[in-house]
């Protein structure tokens, strides 16, 4: 979180796979509480306000999504907003049957939840880790390929039309054109929408996982130049509502274990500068960087700041020198 308020950022949202998972109103309440005194001393430290919440874990059972919506109307806006993984990742969380993704839908219908339901996509069956091999990293891609993201996104889109939900469907990380094809039309239609993306997505390609052992190893994986390029045109464009860093600092070890995951924060800021170089409108930054994912969890933050090139400039060795890999090396 200190690293991550140098480089301007000033809300900081945990995700529930973690230990204990955040899947009841006491993980909740706990890891709220620890993690906004953690902020606050930073606070302090660098003179500007920070805000702390916590994603709640969903399940497959109709007692725990009753339980969790009921844990958010007590603990908003510290718990900002539901998860679902639609596929599995990091921890086991992972809802892989569409008949219980479906489940969440309508009982947070029945429920009358009118938050955020974020949303990892990737079917599970059409992944195929028996590809996956670690001494070529780059099977990886090919282990999680675009479809089951492209299925994913459509499955979910369908969920929030057949249960009535009245929420927001968001789309965590999206990483394919074709993927957020399906979010553009699904907005155009009418749905309550949203996706974000990463600097992993935006800036490398499956082609750089080569270089660097199990370094770069995420899910959802790298893709094509394609894809890449599909997704840096929708943050210059307005498809993609915000920036998600993502950030998951395992340490080596971890990595060569097998751990998928990467430090995010540096990549931001390249992604920032980025998109400044090709002319990306002032106000557009913004939201991406924080009015519009401030306006759909309803957050205050203040004031409306993004980094600046030399700010960036900067930082960059700060933010590098603090971990022990760099997955963005290739971009200076």
């Amino acid at each position: 979180m200190q690293i991550g308020a140098l480089c301007g950022i000033r809300a900081f949202f945990d995700m529930p796979n973690c230990d204990p998972p955040l899947i009841d109103g006491h993980a909740i309440k706990e890891r709220i509480e620890l993690g906004q005194k953690y902020a606050d001393r930073i606070s302090k430290q660098i003179g500007h306000p920070l805000f702390y919440g916590v994603y709640g874990g969903v399940t497959a059972e109709p007692m725990q999504l009753e339980h969790i919506v009921q844990a958010y109307r007590t603990h908003a806006p510290g718990m900002v907003a539901l998860k679902m993984f639609a596929g599995h990742s990091t921890g086991n969380m992972g809802l892989v049957d569409p008949a219980d993704q479906r489940n969440v839908f309508d009982n947070l219908a029945l429920s009358g939840y009118e938050g955020v339901l974020a949303v990892h996509c990737e079917k599970e069956t059409l992944l195929h880790p028996e590809l996956w091999d670690p001494m070529r990293p780059w099977t990886h891609s090919i282990s999680r390929g675009s479809e089951a993201e492209l299925v994913s996104v459509t499955e979910q889109v369908e969920h929030v039309l057949s249960s009535g939900f009245k929420g927001t469907l968001h789309i965590c990380h999206i990483s394919t054109q074709g993927a957020l094809e399906v979010v553009r039309q699904a907005k155009q239609s009418g749905v309550a929408i949203t996706c974000g993306a990463t600097a992993h997505h935006a800036l490398l390609d499956c082609s750089a996982a080569g270089q660097n052992w199990n370094l770069l190893k995420m899910n959802p994986p790298l893709r094509s130049h394609t894809d890449r390029d599909a997704i840096f045109q929708g943050l210059l464009d307005g498809d993609i509502d915000w920036i998600e860093s993502d950030h998951a600092p395992h340490t080596i070890p971890d990595k060569i274990a097998g751990a998928s995951g990467i430090p995010g924060f540096a990549g931001t800021l390249l992604l920032i500068k980025a998109l400044r170089d090709h002319h990306i409108d002032d106000k557009r930054l913004v939201a991406l960087c924080q009015k519009r994912a401030a306006t759909v969890f309803h957050i205050d933050i203040q004031p409306e700041h993004v980094v600046s090139d030399k700010e960036i400039t900067e930082l960059l060795p700060l933010i590098r020198a603090s971990y022990p890999w760099d997955p963005f090396e290739f971009i200076r």
